[in-house]
């Protein structure tokens, strides 16, 4: 799979995830909310280790930078 997240947009993942987790935990958010921000966060996570979001491929939408080689 091609990466089409930047590193910005990873971290941004990244630390919503923690932050859900973080709010799970303590039992600040719970029931349904909790269920859903939590599968939310998991889903985050997964794409920001990856670094790949498959919902931009249908839009060929990509965050990351593209590096410019030289001849």
């Amino acid at each position: 799979m091609k990466k089409n997240m930047g590193n910005t947009d990873r971290l941004l993942r990244l630390l919503f995830a923690v932050v859900v987790a973080v709010l799970y935990f303590t039992d600040t958010i719970t029931g349904f909310i909790g269920a859903i921000l939590g599968i939310l966060a998991v889903v985050f996570l997964l794409t920001s280790v990856a670094g790949t979001c498959p919902l931009y491929m249908p839009f060929r939408f990509s965050t990351k930078k593209e590096t410019k080689t030289s001849a």
